[in-house]
């Protein structure tokens, strides 16, 4: 995809390459949100069970979610991959997108893709849903045990330890739930563009400042860094 849009003259993609590219993005998206959902429950025990915390979420346990998140990812996006390209593709071979999009592949096709969208939309209904329900239900316990803080600095401490989490999934599924979860996958190119690139640039652009730069330890280090270049420069 970078290959394609930094270089001109090279917006040229193989089927096989194609199809790889559409199945690695779906299933990276699908265990993405699995992970956020995994997550939500995570901050769920660490605010409102803390003594129970290294408990509950202990290794294995933390190493099993993964694994499954994982697992899910790549097995459930197995079957809408094959049926994308099961369609006869005879209208053009040339896409409206900067990468291989299934709403603009079965924009291509010559055969009868209804049926097809509305079993993808609602699996796409099913894995964002299934991963915001735990969220919602999550937070709102979280929210809950928050005000019941009596102390500001508790409240405002409580809050800190879920503020990365909830800030990307308002990004994460704010912008999927506009792109994904619609019934006609083929409409909108332009629309489609704006907010593919609205996941695919902004959200990692922001996942440093979202989630590394609030850990105490990489801040000092990068402060340690940043004095040592300064020494550096001056001597």
């Amino acid at each position: 995809m970078l290959w394609g849009l930094l270089l001109p003259g090279m917006q040229t993609i193989s089927l096989a390459a194609c199809v790889a590219q559409l199945f690695v993005y779906l299933a990276l998206g699908t265990t993405e949100f699995a992970l956020l959902g995994a997550m939500a429950v995570d901050r769920y025990v660490a605010v409102c069970n803390p003594l129970r915390y290294n408990t509950i979420m202990n290794s294995r346990t933390c190493i099993s979610v993964v694994i499954g998140s994982w697992v899910f990812g790549f097995l459930s996006e197995i079957w809408p991959v094959y049926a994308t390209f099961q369609f006869t593709f005879c209208k053009s071979n040339v896409l409206d997108h900067f990468f291989c999009d299934r709403g603009q592949l079965l924009k291509l096709s010559c055969d009868d893709t209804v049926f097809t969208e509305f079993v993808l939309f609602l699996m796409a209904i099913f894995i964002i849903i299934g991963s915001l329900v735990p969220t919602i239900v999550s937070y709102t316990y979280i929210i809950s045990t928050i005000l019941r803080i009596p102390t500001a600095s508790g409240r405002r401490k409580a809050f800190s330890t879920c503020a990365s989490h909830f800030t990307f999934v308002v990004i994460g599924y704010g912008s999927c739930l506009f792109l994904c979860v619609k019934p006609k996958q083929t409409q909108a190119a332009e629309y489609n563009k704006i907010v593919s690139l609205l996941i695919f640039v902004l959200t990692p652009l922001l996942n440093p400042f979202i989630f590394t730069l609030r850990n105490d330890k990489v801040k000092q280090a990068l402060r340690d860094g940043v004095k040592s270049c300064c020494q550096l420069l001056k001597d």
